[in-house]
């Protein structure tokens, strides 16, 4: 007798609508017999990276003992619908890709962007004028051009343009991107800088929320439809590079006063505001302030946070993810921004900042995120250009010297999401029994299931994977991480 099992359309209007509006999903159905399961591994200390290694069935199973270590899949429950994953196309990242041979620009854009080649990036994020992983300081108008009469994205145009376009085609021409501003221009500014932080001066607010539209409109012109817009990169840091402080209050007011309403009255109301921009350890009192204002939360898509909190001494804050979606089930939760810090050449291979990666989706995933979105795509052999020095990692860097292409650990870990996950799936219940094992499940439209494991100790693992009372028994290496096809 088969074994049957079909999300209900009850679930899936309690658990959350597709987020691109006014599109019906086909409610998938989902077997389990007789179906191939195909297992992928990436492992520490082997050559396996996102390599094929297990071709299988799911076989009756018996109860679980408390000896073996097992991992629970229930597709009667389903969550949040995925919006994508993918990384940041900055300045440095388009500077350092002109410079790479030509066939090394076609490796790079499938490698990113092609589903069957590639793994699949589903998502761009991508600055307002400069960051620090510029190579300069810029704005898009003159200084003290308050009616933004000079504005012009022709700084853009060089490089940065360019490499979306060409993301954009890569993944099939339709690929949703979004865009954060660092600073705006010195002159609407408190500190009359664009760096070391400063404020947002009461006499620029409208001029500012203006700014955002023209950004998007002149984006949108050059072909690159802009799915929305954070309102401030890191609104509490006062970093050395290009930043602006907002506290929760200033926020709020500047969404629900000048932002949103600005972006109404400019045809943009359709696009999506996402608050706070920052990392996970103040995201609660961002989320309360903004989302218990109606006027202000009317405008507000959601919220996004990086990770970073561990700099000031913290833990991972995974938890205050779960705190906001019970308390604000209709706001959307977006990882807009992770890297590896401290770039050092000799760690390009250094295997926990892949385990750094794969256990902050796998968590952020589970608490109810429905797009994770690492940083700069592309960096090069000094892990810049960055015009403060702030040299980070990335998932491949390009080294300008040898025109060659490094592939980090962290690549492969995405990977193991972004290639199988695919935009509108639905997260499904999974959990592990034994803490070793980290793991997620999602349920595309097509009707296939993608469980990832992550298995983040120094043991080898036997065990199964289990729906209802059937099974497929695996092993995982140490410091490994597998994506399981069913």
């Amino acid at each position: 007798m088969k074994l049957i099992i079909t999300l209900s359309v009850l679930v899936l209007l309690i658990c959350g609508c597709s987020i691109t509006n006014n599109v019906k999903q086909k409610t998938p159905k989902f077997t389990v017999n007789g179906k191939e399961v195909i297992v992928y591994t990436t492992a520490s200390k082997t050559k396996l990276r996102l390599a094929q290694t297990d071709k299988t069935v799911f076989t009756d199973a018996k109860q679980p003992t408390e000896s073996e270590v097992s991992v629970f899949v229930n597709p009667n429950k389903s969550f949040q619908t995925f919006l994508g994953i993918g990384g940041a196309i900055t300045d440095a990242s388009a500077e350092i890709f002109a410079k790479l041979p030509a066939d090394k620009q076609t490796e790079l854009l499938k490698a990113y962007y092609d589903k069957k080649e590639g793994i699949g990036y589903s998502l761009i994020r991508t600055p307002i004028h400069s960051c620090d992983f510029s190579s300069a300081s810029f704005t898009y108008v003159s200084d003290d051009d308050k009616e933004l009469k000079t504005f012009s994205i022709d700084h853009d145009k060089q490089y940065r343009i360019p490499l979306i376009k060409k993301a954009i085609e890569t993944a099939g021409g339709k690929i949703p991107l979004y865009a954060s501003p660092w600073s705006p221009p010195p002159f609407m500014k408190s500190n009359k800088e664009m760096l070391h932080g400063g404020k947002l001066l009461p006499e620029y607010f409208e001029s500012w929320a203006l700014y955002y539209t023209k950004f998007i409109k002149a984006y949108e012109k050059e072909g690159m439809p802009i799915w929305g817009i954070t309102i401030q990169n890191e609104p509490m840091a006062t970093q050395r590079w290009e930043s602006c402080i907002y506290t929760a209050e200033e926020e709020r007011d500047f969404l629900k006063n000048y932002l949103g309403p600005i972006m109404e009255r400019e045809g943009l109301g359709d696009k999506n505001i996402v608050v706070w921009d920052h990392n996970r350890d103040l995201i609660t009192n961002r989320a309360n302030t903004i989302f218990e204002d109606p006027e202000a939360s009317k405008y507000a898509w959601g919220i996004g946070f990086h990770w970073y909190e561990v700099w000031a001494g913290g833990e991972y804050m995974y938890e205050n993810l779960a705190r906001i979606k019970e308390s604000y089930p209709d706001k959307k939760l977006l990882f807009t921004e992770g890297c590896v810090e401290n770039f050092d050449a000799k760690k390009y291979q250094h295997w926990p900042n892949a385990e750094r990666y794969g256990q902050s989706m796998i968590n952020d995933f589970n608490q109810g995120t429905v797009g994770w979105t690492d940083w700069n795509i592309l960096l090069d052999e000094t892990g810049g250009p960055n015009h403060v020095f702030n040299l980070c990692f990335a998932p491949i860097h390009g080294d300008t010297k040898t025109g060659e292409l490094i592939y980090t650990p962290s690549y492969y870990y995405i990977g193991h999401f972004s290639k199988f996950i695919r935009p509108n799936a639905k997260r499904i219940s999974t959990v592990s029994s034994r803490s070793h094992l980290l793991s997620t499940s999602f349920l595309n439209e097509d009707g296939t299931m993608a469980t990832i494991i992550m298995n983040q100790s120094d043991l080898e693992i036997k065990y199964k994977l289990y729906i209802g009372m059937k099974a497929v028994e695996q092993t995982i290496l140490p410091h490994a991480i597998q994506t399981i096809i069913y």
